[in-house]
């Protein structure tokens, strides 16, 4: 039998190509082609004895949505010929031989893929890819082009064409092309619905917050969830970040499969070589069996190593090795394990800082931080703290069957503390407020006592700043003329009431003077208790 032609003419040039071309005009050798394909075979070139319909596709992942496949080539063997190749992998698919008929194509019908030749008649694929990035930012673009355009590639990808196949392309290129974006469309589509979710729900699990802070954690969160590299979570104690690892894992491809939350500061150090990566019978004192580390026994889940920043130096070391050939080896035994699970860290302190001082290996920290995702406290998303003390709120009345509801005077002062224990403070505080109310009201007396000793600081700096305003109007009277002790007097008694906004108690503990006193004066100034009371009816 003789051997076939190495080289096939191209649809378009005419020129003889390699059978087997890849992006950038190198032969793609035997050993590297798939083996489900025809190899050699060109797209839209294929000898006739080898119809489309007779050559195995790879095909695309089952249990995901279909994907809507546009092909847009003037070309019509080259269009069909994708567009069947396309059909076999498990597209749904489309065709557009202009720019115009492929714009009136994705008006009619959503289109998740488009496969595009940059050489069109009627402005060319270029014009054609600049408006589905305007009009249709979600959708992914694959470019065609001949061997003369490369530079219009380069141009494509630029302006956001995901990838390109250059003419002429063998079959199993354009199939391992189109399964990497459809996997990158699958990802994005998933990634705007959960981004979706998050953002208009009040939350997602025990994840509350529409705050710009929490926003930009969504959006991460989002992203890295369908992803399996390692992330970094940031925050102060108490701003939730296993929740927000359960979050990252339970909206995962990997939900189902294990979860594991290890606390580094709680474990014993003799012991968490054994903890994370298991031990064997008889490797110490005290093993009368043999147990599966942590690390291995998530078994595909998610490990998340919260406080990471408290693992002694050695453990860093042997941890790094672990993530790094992704086994381990139990303490005792000769062989390592292989593990698949995700590991995600966790901790509250500085670890550049750390890294810095020599307290934590360098190549640890850049093995953990590939993502690195940081939970704002409190005091920065202040718009979130109503809507957590009413969720906590809910959850009480679930669990006792008793309604409550915060007073204003209650909720402003609530929403003013910095809370520096952050979520986990506010949930404990509101729970001691049901806990110590009388009725279905929750008032300002009913609040915990650091909310009360900051309603008395608080209060205190404002009678300060009163104080002071009214010296210094005093001063500036003093200044401008002269003006007798009684109206000096007067002026310190209405200012300081004025600025207290009618609390004369108050006033007269600042002035320094009994409340009959107080009284006193008031009447001799021709001033009921009433108008006394009402700032607008004070005039000094």
């Amino acid at each position: 039998m003789p051997e076939p032609d190495p080289f096939v003419p191209s649809s378009k040039s005419g020129q003889r190509q390699p059978q087997n071309p890849i992006p950038g005009g190198r032969a793609q050798p035997d050993a590297a082609r798939p083996a489900h394909a025809v190899s050699g075979t060109l797209v839209g070139v294929a000898p006739e004895n080898i119809p489309i319909t007779a050559i195995s596709f790879r095909r695309l992942p089952e249990g995901l949505p279909p994907l809507h496949l546009l092909v847009v080539d003037d070309d019509a063997p080259l269009r069909k010929a994708c567009s069947e190749i396309a059909a076999g992998m498990g597209f749904q698919t489309l065709a557009a031989g202009s720019v115009q008929e492929a714009l009136e194509k994705m008006k009619q019908q959503r289109v998740d893929l488009l496969l595009l030749d940059l050489k069109l008649p009627g402005g060319g694929g270029l014009k054609l890819l600049n408006e589905v990035r305007t009009l249709y930012p979600s959708t992914g673009v694959v470019v065609m082009t001949a061997f003369a355009t490369v530079s219009s590639a380069v141009e494509a990808m630029r302006t956001g064409a995901n990838d390109y196949l250059t003419k002429p392309f063998a079959l199993e290129e354009l199939t391992a092309v189109l399964e990497e974006s459809s996997r990158r469309v699958h990802f994005d589509l998933e990634s705007r619905r959960l981004r979706e979710r998050l953002r208009t729900a009040r939350g997602m699990g025990d994840l509350i917050g529409t705050s710009p802070g929490m926003e930009k954690v969504y959006r991460i969160l989002s992203k890295v969830a369908f992803s399996s590299h390692p992330v970094l979570i940031l925050g102060e104690s108490g701003t939730g970040k296993e929740l927000v690892a359960r979050s990252i894992h339970s909206n995962g491809p990997n939900a189902a499969k294990p979860f594991i939350a290890v606390d580094c500061s709680s474990l014993v150090p003799t012991l968490i070589e054994s903890e994370l990566f298991g031990h064997v019978k008889g490797a110490f004192t005290g093993a009368n069996r043999s147990k599966e580390g942590l690390l291995s026994e998530a078994n595909g889940g998610t490990v998340l190593l919260d406080e990471i920043g408290e693992l002694p130096m050695d453990m860093q070391a042997k941890l790094l090795r672990a993530l790094q050939e992704k086994e381990v080896r139990p303490v005792g035994a000769t062989r390592a394990v292989p593990i698949s699970a995700r590991v995600l860290a966790a901790t509250n302190r500085d670890l550049t800082a750390m890294v810095a001082q020599g307290l934590f290996r360098k190549d640890l920290y850049f093995r953990l931080n590939v993502v690195n995702l940081r939970i704002p406290p409190l005091r920065e998303r202040r718009e979130d703290i109503a809507l957590l003390a009413e969720f906590f709120l809910e959850q009480i009345q679930r669990q006792t069957g008793r309604s409550y509801t915060f007073s204003e005077d209650a909720m402003r002062l609530i929403m003013e503390y910095d809370w520096p224990g952050n979520v986990r403070e506010l949930e404990n505080a509101v729970e001691r407020i049901c806990a110590m109310s009388s009725g279905p009201v929750l008032h300002m007396v009913d609040l915990p006592t650091q909310l009360q000793d900051f309603r008395a600081h608080r209060r205190e700096a404002d009678l300060a700043a009163a104080a002071y305003e009214a010296s210094a109007e005093l001063q500036a009277d003093a200044d401008s003329s002269i003006v007798s002790i009684a109206e000096m007097e007067r002026k310190a008694i209405l200012g300081t009431i004025r600025q207290l906004s009618g609390d004369k108690l108050m006033a007269a503990k600042l002035l320094g003077i009994g409340k009959t006193t107080l009284y006193r004066k008031l009447k001799e100034y021709g001033l009921s208790e009433t108008e006394s009371e009402e700032g607008g009816a004070i005039e000094d």
